[in-house]
């Protein structure tokens, strides 16, 4: 039996991108934090790390989800907080997760910023803000950013909930 594998996403709020993944098959657990680039240890963005069993659900397909439900086409004033990351644990991994990103750049109607980096270090978050939609999906933050997210998910991916 393969064990699972790991890649990192980073986008928008942490909160909002643990809860997409949370929601799919194949995907436990979702760490999530701050990640730092290889190169760059010192600068930490919010993102996750997520857990997943590749006969469940591809690399190709998480890049695709991670890619619709975050602003991947915005280099907007947030994105020193938010970078639109895929963070890779190896070459092989770094490879691959390009040649996805590339191919999907084809088919996308706006250009995407989203860009590969080799994964530095991690820091998780505080416990007691992980979690967040699962907790108390009823905050206000959860229905005006996370639910519209959530609710993308299952008009566009029903088959990976």
């Amino acid at each position: 039996m393969k064990e699972l594998e790991k890649i990192g996403f980073g986008g928008g709020c942490h909160w909002c991108t643990e809860a997409v993944f949370q929601s799919i098959k194949g995907v436990n657990p979702v760490e999530q934090g701050y990640i730092a680039v290889k190169n760059e240890p010192e600068n930490f963005y919010e993102g996750v790390i997520v857990h997943f069993n590749p006969k469940m659900i591809s690399l190709h397909k998480l890049i695709q989800i991670h890619l619709h439900t975050h602003n991947s086409s915005s280099d907007h004033s947030m994105r020193f907080k938010y970078l639109s990351a895929i963070y890779t644990f190896s070459k092989p991994q770094s490879l691959e997760a390009n040649l996805i990103l590339n191919d999907l750049k084809e088919i996308q109607k706006n250009e995407i910023i989203t860009k590969v980096y080799k994964f530095g270090t991690y820091k998780a978050s505080r416990k007691e803000i992980t979690n967040y939609y699962r907790t108390d999906p009823e905050r206000p933050f959860c229905k005006t950013y996370i639910e519209p997210k959530l609710q993308s998910l299952r008009q566009n991916f029903t088959d990976y909930l």
